[in-house]
């Protein structure tokens, strides 16, 4: 048994989540205190070449090569941010042996987990998970991969005989904010190719991810008095509304699933005066995607020969692309990923992921870098919960595909 439960305990006890729209990376500062205590459980367990980036809360170690001959070096990387959608402040984890059923977290509050609405608790019965008491999130997004890899890597430090190449341990800040590798460190961070440990049950492996880019709306209208309002007023509400009826019905997330992309309003709000709605446009399929944000754009382009230039504004947030055509020359990484699971009795479930990663914008860096499970579910919310077994598989898991480059 490696001390994958007791690294994750503890990890969860840190405050990391972290904030949108905010300039500054990390976007909050509480992060540092989870990463100065990483880099100091690295230093101790005999990593090389420690170190943390003050400026923007990167951590960054080494273990060193003990292959004779030459090997690619393999570079692990999970966040430590955790999501804004629910709290990550006081969490109170405990380990429980699940038999089924539904999951009281909460006697006090009467908070249960439903089996009946958590269809993925089928699959851990009769192992043991850790849980919250239903009024935080847990934070195995990505905790969970934060303490595998620690646990991977106290592993092989202490196990000297075991050939490998150069092994780097990247952590990051502000994930789940869209900003996780702005200032990552490539060059520097020394991997020939890595996997972010970031995704959810024990399977899981994902080289495909969304196209992506998120659009701020900006719709500016005309005030007058309602009295004196005809032939005058122009009210920025209902115009924001005519944009989104433009848009095609069934092309939104409640409807889509697998590969299929979305237009999807996460936030709307504003007055007669200046309304604002923030979109992201979603799909794996490059050319789809392009098809997708050509439309919206049009649709602007249209509305402001109807209401006056400048009546829309588009503002791009921000933007990444499928990873897969950078995986694609570099297939041995999921090759040998799912040589390892077969190895350890792990069915891969290969999928596409219907979000983002790190790992995708760090492809295009110039790292190659497919997403790993963790052994967490429920993410970004109450109900989020870690199955132990899974996380002590997936050490395993880091270290067999480690020896497999040797």
């Amino acid at each position: 048994m490696s001390k994958v439960l007791d690294y994750f305990l503890d990890y969860v006890k840190y405050d990391t989540q972290s904030k949108a729209n905010e300039d500054q990376v990390p976007s909050t500062k509480k992060q540092y205190a989870l990463a100065r205590h990483l880099a100091e459980q690295l230093k101790e367990m005999g990593a090389e070449n420690v170190r943390l980036s003050e400026e923007h809360c990167y951590v960054y170690a080494t273990i060193p090569a003990t292959a004779k001959q030459e090997v690619p070096s393999l570079g692990f990387i999970a966040h430590m941010d955790t999501s804004p959608a629910v709290s990550g402040k006081d969490v109170k984890a405990r380990v429980i042996h699940y038999e089924g059923g539904d999951i009281l977290l909460n006697e006090e509050k009467q908070i249960v987990m439903k089996a009946a609405e958590n269809p993925s608790l089928k699959l851990v019965k009769g192992q043991d998970l850790v849980v919250t008491d239903g009024t935080t999130l847990l934070g195995a997004d990505d905790k969970a991969g934060v303490a595998e890899i620690m646990a991977a890597a106290e592993y092989l430090l202490a196990h000297p005989e075991i050939p490998h190449g150069a092994v780097q341990i990247g952590f990051t800040p502000d994930e789940e904010v869209g900003r996780g590798v702005d200032f990552f460190d490539v060059e520097g961070f020394g991997a020939d190719y890595a996997y972010t440990v970031d995704s959810g049950p024990l399977g899981d492996l994902e080289f495909e991810n969304f196209n992506a880019v998120n659009y701020r709306v900006t719709v500016t209208g005309k005030s007058i008095h309602p009295g004196s309002a005809k032939g005058v007023m122009k009210n920025a509400l209902l115009m924001a509304m005519e944009f989104h009826q433009m848009l095609p019905v069934f092309e939104n997330p409640a409807f889509t699933e697998g590969y299929e992309g979305f237009y999807h309003l996460d936030e709307m709000n504003g007055s007669v005066e200046k309304a604002v709605m923030e979109y992201i446009i979603r799909d794996h399929d490059a050319e789809k995607f392009d098809k997708k944000v050509e439309r919206f754009q049009k649709i602007a382009e249209y509305l402001n020969e109807k209401y006056g230039e400048g009546s829309f504004l588009l503002t791009e947030e921000c933007s990444y692309r499928n990873m897969r055509e950078m995986i694609e020359p570099h297939m041995h990484l999921i090759d040998n990923a799912k040589k390892a699971m077969e190895k350890l009795g792990i069915p891969p479930l290969v999928s596409p992921i219907r979000g983002g990663t790190d790992g995708a914008r760090l492809s295009y860096m110039g790292l190659p870098c497919p997403n790993l499970c963790t052994g967490g579910c429920n993410a970004h919310g109450r109900f989020e919960y870690a199955c132990v077994q899974s996380m002590e598989k997936i050490v395993e898991l880091i270290i067999e595909i480690i020896r497999l480059y040797a």
